[in-house]
């Protein structure tokens, strides 16, 4: 982002794995070919961090709540843009109102952090591992991405400035579809719960 507002942290964990004995251009034709989309991470973070410049910018103030009254209770979210290869979401987070563990189907993700900070809770075959992602963070989500998000409170959160409201920008590509939700067993392993037919981003919103 231009802003000097933000100071971006693109996750490096986003990377395919399995492909470091290949030259950087194989390995990017062969993760490009094998993707549903021709949008790749580092475009969607692009899309995500022009978004967010965009709502600073004052250019969706017609899709913010009246009256600058931001949700309280729950989760609320709008589409920014949406097309044939890419929806683009503004998300407002509300304490302990998390989205369960989920993935994105057949989609990929991004997402820049505008204000606040999130807790994400990342899978990563053996356990749950927390990141927080503060104002001008990123992260993308690969497919297989399975997380849960809630807004960080400020004590963890380790922030200095308001967290009302906690805002994201999201860009999913294809634009979402469908979503699995998980639970960790007894054995430390994932289960599927259930999936969901949805067009509506990181979970049901609550």
């Amino acid at each position: 982002m231009r802003s000097s507002l933000f100071s971006l942290s693109v996750d490096d964990t986003a990377r395919t794995p399995g492909t470091s004995r290949l030259l950087p251009e194989v390995t990017e034709r062969a993760t490009a070919s094998a993707l549903p989309t021709r949008l790749r991470p580092a475009d969607l973070l692009r899309l995500t961090d022009e978004g967010a410049e965009d709502v600073l910018a004052g250019r969706y103030d017609h899709l913010l709540p009246e009256d600058g009254l931001w949700p309280t209770e729950k989760r609320w979210a709008v589409r920014l843009v949406a097309d044939d290869e890419v929806d683009v979401w503004l998300i407002s987070w509300v304490p302990e109102k998390a989205t369960e563990l989920h993935d994105h189907a057949g989609s990929l993700g991004a997402l820049t952090v505008l204000s606040g900070a999130l807790n994400e809770f990342r899978w990563n075959g053996t356990e749950l591992r927390r990141r927080t992602l503060a104002a001008g963070d990123q992260a993308s989500f690969p497919l297989g991405w399975v997380h849960d998000v809630v807004r960080a409170p400020a004590e963890e959160a380790g922030i200095v400035g308001p967290l009302d409201p906690t805002l994201s920008v999201h860009a999913y590509s294809p634009p979402l579809t469908a979503m699995s939700y998980y639970e960790v067993t007894g054995h430390g392993t994932l289960r599927r719960t259930r999936s969901v037919l949805t067009d509506q981003p990181e979970g049901e919103l609550q």
